[in-house]
């Protein structure tokens, strides 16, 4: 189901809600009952226009589009603090990446080819490199297990983004429509399982992917975690040029692992106890 986090990666540095106006009223959404969970009540408008945008993307052979992910983090005032982060990213199925991030520090990229996964820093010059699942589903989970990397569009890009979403969803319901992201009218639903609720905007006529806003329950601080999308373009014809970045034959090598992993080598001297 719809996760946003922060883009974790190794240390390459692959590191509102204004309500509509005019906006329809939303369903009355089900009460959450404590100590018996969420009731399941899924309004067929909400799942209609979720399977829509799951089959828009799901028939797309190749898409590229941008990202631009909000995430949130606690100051020393104990009051969250927001960051961004812009990604450029390419798809071609079943198992081609390309991910450009510039954002609130260095730019990184990050590659798929089918048969391994590279990082790459073009500031710090450095590069790590796996073998890797030939899937873009099972790549994604391998790097997270890796490296811990995980980009806020995943659901996007996964083989059935509608079998994603709708696994072991308890309440959907129509919020309303709007007219103000992406300047195109969008249709709204919510979404919630036992960890979270996600707010969808989706494009009324091409089905796509406009805003993404998620909390997540058992998160301290509630915080609002926000993806947008912008650029949309179905079925482009790539070159092999969009999958690498020739620098990084001249990089320096390096380990793909996670950041902690890394960042314990350093700290601990050769030879003694971690």
């Amino acid at each position: 189901m719809f996760r946003i986090n922060k883009v974790l990666a190794t240390t390459l540095a692959i590191a509102t809600l204004s309500f509509i106006q005019g906006c329809a009223q939303p369903t009355k959404a089900p009460q959450i009952i404590a100590d018996q969970g969420l009731r399941v009540e899924l309004e067929p408008a909400a799942i209609s226009i979720l399977k829509e945008m799951g089959a828009k993307l799901t028939q797309a052979k190749s898409l590229s589009f941008s990202a631009t992910a909000t995430y949130e983090s606690t100051a020393r005032t104990g009051q969250p603090l927001a960051y961004l982060s812009q990604m450029d990213v390419s798809v071609k199925r079943p198992n081609m990446l390309s991910v450009i991030t510039l954002g609130d520090g260095p730019r990184s990229e990050f590659y798929f080819n089918g048969e391994s996964i590279t990082a790459y820093s073009p500031a710090a010059n450095v590069v790590a490199t796996a073998k890797a699942p030939d899937s873009i589903n099972e790549m994604l989970k391998f790097a997270f297990q890796k490296a811990d990397i995980y980009f806020p569009f995943t659901d996007v890009i996964v083989a059935d983004p509608y079998a994603g979403a709708i696994n072991k969803l308890k309440i959907a319901f129509v919020v309303g429509q709007s007219v103000i992201v992406g300047g195109i009218t969008t249709d709204v639903i919510a979404l919630v399982n036992d960890n979270m609720q996600a707010q969808i905007w989706i494009g009324r006529d091409d089905k796509l992917p406009r805003l993404l806003r998620v909390t997540y329950f058992n998160e301290p601080g509630n915080f609002r975690h926000v993806v947008s999308f912008s650029n949309w373009k179905l079925n482009p014809t790539f070159t092999a040029k969009t999958f690498t970045n020739p620098a990084i034959a001249q990089a320096n090598k390096i380990e793909f692992a996670s950041p902690s992993a890394l960042a314990q080598e350093v700290k601990t001297p050769a030879g003694a106890k971690p």
